[in-house]
């Protein structure tokens, strides 16, 4: 599909011009012709000089008017004929005439069929610039040959300026995959849809959705390809501020968390550090001795070392856990998390005198997460459990891990508290919701945000006999991966 565009101001007055003194030597020409034809009866070409007179007239003459155009061209050619006859048979004069004719009414046809045909063209291309849509057309090299209003205004060059150059080139285009692989879907399905990044003439960038569709000729070959753009830049700034809050929270949120769990984390930090200052002490008399037992000396300082890498793992735990760092999505044992999270509230966990079982599948397959945020989640289940059983005996922990019937990656975590109450359980994962007296209510609300962002469910429910259940399912790594390719492909 072809479509026409208004000319600019400067192409605009040399074509005013021109279609003043078109119509002129249009006249001029069907004068001469009729002249001449009568003057030379004879010569049997010139009189097809009516055919381009036609053609001129088509470029500012339409419909009725052409067809005017054509007949009067008919009659001067009769006219000629009745003032000067041809010499020879009039059979013949009559003949060449009457052919001479059809061919100039053809022609005023055929001229016709054009105009109608651009006047739809020019019809389509009205209606598309009524759009505030951005709406282009290039061909199979990615060469502009419409640009329509809303593209003009959104991105700032004119349909002059842009139609002939590279589309990708002009806007600098940035690409959610590579090119070819979207050339391959977009061949493949007949259309593609995907968020691309563009570059406007002022230097600024934005993000549209955008949207391809091919074009084919008759014969089914790729013609061109019909791209339409909708700017979703202050819908991307408006995501990407919600993120951002979303972490603040969640910052806050861990903060809380070590707040609570300083007298943990010291009574995790203090039990390396003392064995670390007894092994010393222990080790200079060892070497004290006289002859120094060196052997002793050696296992004492293995020991130092092994305590010392524990103390290490406490504080690269607490690190992680108030770290402001980006979310980073690497490849994760559930299992692993949940010994982490255990390590973490151990000091908590005695201090409560709180038994821990667990029950920890050995062919649980691996997720895609994020390590501090996933702690986070867990380590705020455990320790809300331990808070639920303060006033109530036997005190048992239980956290299990495996699969669900959907293959998801399931932990629970399960306590012997007063359980939930029936009338609130539906709101325990509501912001600023809590039963307890001097909670914020964001803990289980950023608890399931974070999980969701990981693209899993938080519940919770009855324990039997007694007590709370709370289960974090996520999907194996597998399904991840093939969940964030198809978002990838798909617009927002």
């Amino acid at each position: 599909m072809k479509l026409e565009t208004a000319p600019s101001a400067p192409v605009a007055s040399r074509w005013n011009r021109s279609a003043r003194l078109l119509p002129i030597a249009t006249a001029a020409l069907a004068a001469g012709t009729f002249i001449v034809d009568t003057v030379d009866p004879n010569d049997i070409s010139f009189p097809l000089a009516y055919i381009v007179i036609v053609l001129l007239a088509s470029r500012f003459c339409y419909g009725r008017d052409l067809v005017l155009v054509a007949a009067g061209c008919i009659a001067l050619l009769v006219l000629s004929y009745l003032i000067s006859p041809p010499i020879g048979p009039t059979q013949d004069a009559l003949m060449r005439m009457s052919i001479r004719s059809i061919v100039i009414a053809v022609t005023a046809y055929l001229v016709l069929q054009s105009q109608s045909a651009q006047a739809g063209e020019r019809e389509k291309a009205a209606l598309l610039d009524l759009t505030k849509d951005t709406i282009f057309i290039r061909n199979m090299d990615d060469v502009i040959t419409y640009w329509n209003r809303g593209a003009a205004e959104l991105y700032g060059w004119s349909a002059e300026e842009a139609i002939g150059r590279v589309t990708h080139d002009l806007l600098r285009t940035r690409f959610p995959a590579p090119l070819t692989a979207i050339n391959a879907e977009l061949h493949s399905l007949g259309r593609w849809d995907g968020e691309l990044v563009h570059t406007k003439r002022d230097g600024s960038e934005l993000a549209v959705a955008s949207r391809w569709a091919l074009q084919r000729d008759r014969q089914g070959n790729a013609a061109s390809i019909l791209e339409t753009n909708n700017d979703i830049t202050e819908r991307k700034r408006s995501e990407d501020a919600l993120q951002l809050a979303q972490a603040e929270l969640a910052h806050v949120a861990r903060m809380s968390t070590l707040g609570e769990l300083a007298a943990s984390i010291a009574h995790e930090i203090n039990q390396p550090l003392a064995a670390i200052v007894n092994g010393a002490g222990a080790g200079l008399r060892w070497l004290d001795r006289q002859p120094p037992d060196l052997d002793e000396a050696r296992q004492m300082l293995a020991r130092i070392l092994k305590d010392g890498n524990r103390a290490a793992e406490v504080i690269g735990r607490i690190r992680a856990l108030v770290s402001k760092s980006p979310v980073k999505m690497d490849r994760l044992s559930f299992n692993d998390i949940v010994l982490d999270v255990i390590a973490l509230a151990r000091g908590d966990i005695e201090r409560n005198r709180v038994v821990v079982r667990t029950q920890l599948a050995d062919d649980l397959p691996p997720i895609l997460g994020d390590r501090v945020q996933l702690r986070q989640v867990l380590l705020n289940l455990v320790t809300n459990a331990i808070e639920a059983m303060h006033d109530h005996d036997p005190r048992e922990l239980v956290i299990t891990s495996g699969n669900d019937e959907a293959q998801n990656v399931v932990v629970s975590v399960r306590d012997s508290g007063p359980g939930l109450d029936p009338e609130t359980v539906n709101r325990i994962f509501q912001s600023f919701f809590t039963t307890k007296t001097e909670g914020m209510g964001m803990g289980l609300s950023i608890c399931r945000s974070i999980v969701e962002a990981h693209g899993g469910q938080l519940s919770a429910r009855a324990n039997e006999p007694h007590g709370a259940r709370f289960e974090v399912a996520l999907p194996r790594e597998e399904a991840q991966t093939s969940t964030a390719q198809l978002r990838a492909t798909q617009p927002r």
